[in-house]
């Protein structure tokens, strides 16, 4: 005997099929609503210009339209003042709460709205608005951060510092060199927020759930007034594309890599072995045992959160290396690592910021740490180069005096006269002149080096390109 048709949808999305209702247990189980919720205010704009679409395509009346365009209206303003209704529905996911809500304000012509269309085009859509949405807000964030440290930089300017490689003391650089060389890195983490927000910058709607909408509808015009550029090129991949989610992922895990790298010198550079900056009271906390202890918690911990970004890059990449063609359920597991990045990451670039404006170098130590003799070794061997000796030859003959030096116990640069003659007859009494910390400075006289008038046009520039870049947001 044939079921009697139900004269009501079932409720759900897709229970027309099914005589039983789901397990309750599973029912909870594949819910999104509590995350998915997020994606409402897109959700709602896609509402908006579909039904425009289907009255265009024969299926909304005008009045219908109108109606639905109302009650949309009417579930935005609910949702962002009545916290209660909107997290205590049962609603599945964001789109079955929408319906469920205008089936409660317009009846059975609430359920005209999903004509033509499908959960997986739907969410591609969302979803992309959100990475559009959520890239330009982390342009703005990192400009933040690259002002505040162009900002430390000009305040700084002429402070040196020593340069270090291998963790060794190499050669001496100005501090502001030291800030501006952070800056260019976040500059790049711009150009990758950039890619990320142009690869989703397509719109999905109008492609099914894979093969296509069976609708006469005008898939550039939905595009367009959705914000996009232009629609997908096809259905199939439309709907389980999520490179644009790991793009942005991976913004987020190179900025996050950034700002640990930043976290890292700052922690160094507080320590009372380098006593280089002072940190500010308030990005530090203390010890619950020991009163003297000023700790760099916000640096430590930038540095500790960087694995919950990257971490969400390795989650999504982990969901879609098995997946096959076209949607699948498993990527509804891709929007809680985004969701979790881009939080972290902008409290973190935020924190990041304030704890830059706020930190004062140490100059007085800093400008010792540089005057250490063993830093010009480099200069003595471009002295010499001056004098016509080959490059290779002058590195190795003030290696040998710097290992002299070591066994007198003094540096290099306090040798006599008499001492250094026997390693080269290059060596003229001028010698301890070019020994001289400003010397040194300003030997690195090209574009990018970290001579006084480089590193002060170099803030200028920054100080430019980020006029332009926050102009642009």
């Amino acid at each position: 005997m044939t079921a009697a048709p139900k004269e009501q949808p079932s409720g759900k999305l897709w229970g027309g099929r099914f005589d039983r209702a789901p397990d309750e247990l599973f029912y909870q189980f594949q819910r999104s609503f509590s995350f998915d919720r997020r994606l409402l205010p897109y959700e709602l704009a896609v509402d908006r210009v579909w039904a425009g679409a289907l009255e265009s395509a024969g299926i909304l009346t005008v009045e219908e339209m109108r109606d639905t365009l109302t009650a949309l209206d009417k579930i935005a303003d609910r949702a962002e003042n009545d916290y209660a209704w909107l997290g205590g529905s049962p609603a599945e996911d964001v789109h079955h709460f929408v319906e469920t809500a205008l089936v409660e304000y317009l009846g059975s012509v609430g359920y005209k709205l999903h004509t033509g269309r499908s959960r997986n085009e739907l969410v591609a859509t969302d979803f992309r608005m959100f990475v559009m949405e959520s890239a330009g807000e982390m342009r703005v964030a990192v400009a933040r951060l690259i002002s505040a440290l162009v900002g430390q930089a000009e305040k700084t300017l002429g402070i040196p510092m020593p340069g270090m490689t291998h963790m060794q003391h190499a050669q001496p650089i100005l501090f502001s060199h030291f800030l501006l060389a952070h800056a260019e890195a976040f500059f790049r983490d711009t150009v990758r927020l950039d890619a990320a927000e142009a690869m989703a910058d397509a719109c999905p709607m109008g492609s099914g759930a894979l093969a296509g909408c069976a609708l006469d509808v005008d898939r550039g015009a939905i595009a367009r007034e959705l914000g996009f550029a232009r629609p997908t090129a096809n259905s199939l991949d439309a709907a389980s594309d999520r490179d644009f989610a790991l793009d942005y992922l991976y913004a987020l895990a190179v900025i996050a890599t950034h700002l640990s790298r930043l976290a890292e010198d700052f922690v160094l550079f507080a320590s009372q072995e380098f006593g280089f900056i002072v940190l500010a009271d308030e990005f530090s906390t203390g010890s619950s045992l020991m009163p003297q202890k000023k700790n760099p918690d916000a640096w430590e911990l930038l540095r500790g959160k960087t694995g919950r970004v990257t971490a969400s890059l390795h989650t999504l990449l982990t969901i879609l290396k098995g997946l096959p063609s076209s949607y699948q359920r498993d990527l509804q597991e891709d929007k809680e690592p985004v969701f979790a990045a881009h939080d972290q990451a902008l409290a973190m670039l935020d924190v990041a910021a304030g704890a830059v404006a706020a930190t004062r170098p140490n100059e007085a130590r800093l400008r010792q740490a540089a005057s250490d003799p063993a830093l010009l070794a480099t200069e003595a061997a471009h002295y010499l180069v001056r004098q016509g000796a080959p490059f290779r030859q002058a590195h190795e003959i003030v290696g040998q005096i710097v290992r002299e030096a070591e066994r007198a116990g003094k540096p290099f640069s306090a040798l006599p006269y008499e001492t250094l003659q026997k390693f080269s007859p290059l060596f003229g009494k001028d010698f301890y002149d070019a020994l001289k910390l400003e010397s040194a400075l300003a030997g690195p006289d090209v574009e990018g080096g970290t001579a006084p008038e480089r590193v002060r046009g170099a803030i200028g520039a920054a100080k430019e390109r980020l006029a332009a870049l926050e102009k642009r947001s």
